[in-house]
């Protein structure tokens, strides 16, 4: 249930950030040259100018195969003299959604220099002394290494309407002094990230974009033009298993860039010719299996070559099979484990997603003994109750 308040979303927001300023010796702004990322960019700049703050710290955490103008507005948006930048591009590890051979970019590797989709930045941080490759762990490991003794907290643009998981990550649990629209990086250190948009609609965004001229990354009006629902409209990296379907449009709206990443990286073309179809599983169970367990199981092996990441899959399904046994319509779980495979999403994030969906954590409550009001619109949990009378 939403509570309106007679306070604006805008004032909200400066007002929650006005507080972070005095609560934390460090605040940097996670950015990533999307709408959400500027809003807080813009906000944050002007709370730090009231306060005395800047420049401010931004963080960019560069993936290589990003847009030409998305790297041209972060650019934009590094050289003001406001900001602080940390523009780090160093080699890391991100997923490969449009390969099963090549599971992995490695970003900004140097022996792949003739390769790299653009050169680097002069004012950029070129070498990796976090001591951390993989991505979803790189955020923690800056905040570590460059403010290691700091009570520090990143602002970052994620809103409660992108998803039902999103919502209730974001409203439930308290983190810090009874906000709930934060996560702790570390328990080790006073590290947060915090989420002071995380109430407005996309159309606040877009009106608070417009009605103060803030600049804002082009890419989203070639997205209009080429009908991308409001939903996917990403500017994550171009191989992302949230951001694949840029891919399909990229050879008209950027051919360069195209032209680059599909040198670049494996399966990129592939992903480009097949289009949805890469992706998603079929509607229906194929005819000559029983059961979408079944053909999960056939897959598997004839999908993704590796055999270690075959039987990291393995491992991760027969934990789930284990724990979901009593589960209704467990077929709607074997079903993201056949998107997972075809996705190879050997990093489990469409799992993830799922596990964390109200649905499957309310059902996992009631197992556990903890009712919920929305139990009664709960298909898996009806048909618990169902069977146990």
């Amino acid at each position: 249930m939403k509570i309106y308040l007679k306070q604006n979303v805008m004032e909200a927001a400066l007002d929650r950030i006005r507080f972070l300023f005095d609560e934390f010796e460090v605040v940097v702004v996670s950015y990533s040259g999307g709408k959400d990322s500027d809003i807080i960019l813009n906000l944050a700049l002007q709370v730090a100018e009231e306060k005395g703050r800047l420049p401010l710290p931004v963080v960019w955490l560069d993936q290589e195969i990003e847009w030409q103008m998305v790297a041209d507005h972060v650019r934009d948006r590094m050289y003001d003299p406001r900001v602080q930048p940390y523009w780090f591009q160093m080699p890391f590890l991100i997923s490969n959604a449009t390969s099963a051979e090549a599971s992995y970019l490695d970003c900004w590797a140097p022996d792949k220099e003739e390769l790299w989709i653009r050169e680097r930045d002069p004012v950029s941080i070129k070498e990796n002394v976090t001591g951390e490759r993989r991505f979803h762990a790189m955020f923690e490991a800056i905040a570590a290494t460059y403010w290691p003794d700091d009570r520090m907290i990143y602002l970052a643009g994620v809103r409660t309407e992108e998803s039902p998981t999103r919502y209730q990550a974001m409203t439930t649990s308290a983190t810090y002094k009874g906000i709930t629209w934060a996560k702790r990086l570390t328990k080790k250190r006073e590290h947060f990230t915090f989420y002071p948009i995380y109430d407005w609609s996309y159309t606040d965004v877009w009106k608070a974009i417009h009605d103060n001229n803030w600049p804002y990354c082009e890419i989203y009006d070639f997205y209009y033009q080429h009908g991308v629902p409001i939903r996917e409209m990403r500017v994550s990296n171009l191989n992302h298993e949230t951001a694949v379907r840029s891919l399909y449009i990229a050879h008209e709206v950027e051919p360069e860039t195209w032209n680059k990443v599909s040198a670049r990286l494996a399966g990129t073309n592939t992903a480009k010719v097949l289009g949805d179809e890469m992706l998603k599983p079929p509607k229906e169970l194929p005819f000559m299996f029983d059961s979408w367990r079944e053909y999960r199981d056939y897959l598997l092996p004839r999908l993704i070559e590796d055999e270690k990441k075959v039987a990291k899959f393995q491992r991760k399904f027969a934990r789930m099979d284990e724990k979901f046994s009593r589960m209704a319509h467990i077929e709607d779980m074997h079903k993201i484990h056949v998107k997972s495979i075809m996705a190879n999403d050997h990093e489990f994030v469409l799992i993830s997603n799922w596990q964390s969906s109200p649905q499957i954590n309310n059902l996992l409550k009631f197992w556990k003994g903890v009712r919920h009001p929305n139990n009664a619109k709960n298909k898996y949990i009806n048909w618990t109750l169902e069977e146990a009378s």
